[in-house]
């Protein structure tokens, strides 16, 4: 009965939406609209019905993780579809987990976060990342970049960026794989340091190291950003990708500690994911609660104009 009356509810919302989305229950039961579907879900399981009753993309995103719900469509319909049946604010967000986070990024919690997420083996990301195991935005100038061009052009994107010259001392901050570094010492012949936290990272770079033949000018440690030695200060620093990571709260600690690294009229390039609103903690539509569960742990996003007051305050 309860699910009869769910089901009721999915299909007058659907239609008063006037929403392009066919909704197929387990049992053949369908919910379709008058025009033809651009969005097909199938729910597999009760368990998923009631998300669609009180729809948010983190709930909807949950079930299709956990194989109780699948769907069918261009993905760009399929998240404007998504975003349509959502009825959670854009700001529910707001004030959600911020004592549960405030207690996070020590060196244990984030040891073991960024271990969780990486040290999954190597074949896995290799699936899906290009040749030199870039994980983050590429940079495409062409329609037809392949994904490998594209990454390779974020990467001089970089050190043009931060006029990175030969010879010069470059840290990179959450290395990952290594590519950067390694690019850096073989098309810049800068001295190239990167540290991360993850063991397969550090292991599959040092590797791909050994096998340039860099060694003598790029390295890579199993390091907390926060324990590089401060005795050798950086001509350039670069944190791709890492910056989200960091904690709201260690922010402070975090720009204070790329300030002594770097030399005085060195560059910093801090690349990273912000907020579209100062008011917010995390994304909104259950979309922080999800990445927090199922992608990364204990990552944190924040304004732009936090940011910069963060980064100023340290000088």
């Amino acid at each position: 009965m309860l699910e009869a009356r769910l089901a009721g509810r999915i299909e007058q919302r659907i239609r008063a939406l006037g929403l392009p989305v066919a909704v197929t229950l387990w049992d053949g039961r369908s919910a379709t609209p008058s025009a033809p579907p651009l969005v097909k879900f199938s729910v597999r399981s009760p368990k998923a019905l009631a998300a669609f009753a009180d729809a948010s993309m983190g709930r909807l995103a949950r079930h299709y993780v956990e194989q109780e719900l699948d769907v069918e469509g261009d993905v760009r319909d399929i998240v404007r579809m998504g975003e349509a049946l959502s009825v959670s604010s854009p700001t529910d967000a707001k004030d959600r987990s911020r004592v549960r986070k405030w207690f996070r990024h020590t060196r244990l919690f984030d040891r073991k976060a960024v271990r969780h997420h990486y040290d999954v083996g190597d074949d896995f990301f290799a699936l899906w990342l290009d040749r030199r195991r870039v994980y983050s935005c590429a940079y495409f100038r062409r329609a037809d970049d392949t994904l490998d061009i594209a990454q390779e052009q974020k990467l001089d994107h970089i050190c043009r960026k931060l006029r990175l010259a030969p010879g010069e001392r470059l840290l990179d901050v959450g290395c990952g794989w290594g590519a950067l570094i390694q690019w850096a010492a073989e098309r810049y012949r800068a001295r190239a340091l990167g540290v991360t936290l993850s063991e397969n990272q550090y292991e599959y770079a040092r590797r791909r190291i050994h096998e340039a033949g860099l060694e003598d000018r790029c390295e890579v440690r199993l390091l907390d950003y926060r324990d590089v030695p401060e005795d050798e200060p950086f001509d350039k620093i670069a944190s791709v990708g890492m910056f989200e990571h960091v904690g709201r709260k260690n922010l402070p600690l975090y720009f204070g500690k790329l300030r002594r690294l770097l030399r005085p009229g060195g560059l910093v390039l801090n690349h990273g994911i912000t907020l579209n609103a100062p008011e917010l903690r995390e994304l909104g539509s259950g979309i922080g609660e999800f990445i927090d569960d199922y992608v990364f742990p204990g990552g944190e996003l924040t304004h732009i104009s936090q940011v910069i007051e963060e980064m100023s305050a340290q000088g």
